[in-house]
């Protein structure tokens, strides 16, 4: 992400906001709120987009990080100190949210059978289904968890032309 890129989405942002930014990536230091949630998700898609990411490939990450940082705001209240980090790789993209609670650790749960309406149980089976691999990391000095999930740069449910419907 380009220095002047940088300083142009300081601009936009309420304190407690950091961004470090690198060639293949960036790491976000925010407070959690409906904003920085949007700007977390503005900044993946630029940095996807940079490494020629496909379409597919930038919602899903985009719905990555959605479900991730919503289950820190979930376990930490809003306003909670968050570090978003997104990294492309070759033919993946890691992406990190840290919260500091490191008693409220994310789980697979499912909705009620049958309970179409339920507003949430959902998210880390769509983390689960989306990405090649998630889990959680608890830090050494009881400061907090990352979750991560690492998610394929060529999203598996996009055809390639001529191919499917």
């Amino acid at each position: 992400m380009p220095a002047l890129v940088e300083e142009e989405v300081r601009e936009r942002t309420a304190p407690g906001f950091y961004l470090r930014s690198g060639p293949s990536g960036f790491v976000l230091h925010v407070n959690a709120s409906a904003q920085s949630l949007a700007l977390v998700r503005e900044l993946a898609a630029e940095v996807l987009v940079a490494a020629g990411a496909e379409g597919a490939a930038v919602d899903v990450v985009q719905l990555v990080v959605s479900e991730l940082v919503g289950n820190a705001v979930r376990a930490c209240g809003a306003r909670a100190p968050l570090v978003v980090g997104v990294e492309v790789r070759p033919a993946t993209v890691s992406v990190k949210v840290h919260d500091p609670d490191p008693d409220r650790l994310p789980r697979l749960a499912t909705p009620a059978e049958g309970d179409d309406t339920a507003e949430s149980g959902r998210g880390l089976l769509l983390v689960e289904n989306l990405a090649l691999a998630w889990g959680t990391r608890m830090l050494p000095d009881g400061i907090g968890k990352t979750v991560w999930a690492n998610v394929a740069l060529r999203s598996r449910t996009a055809t390639a032309p001529g191919e499917g419907c």
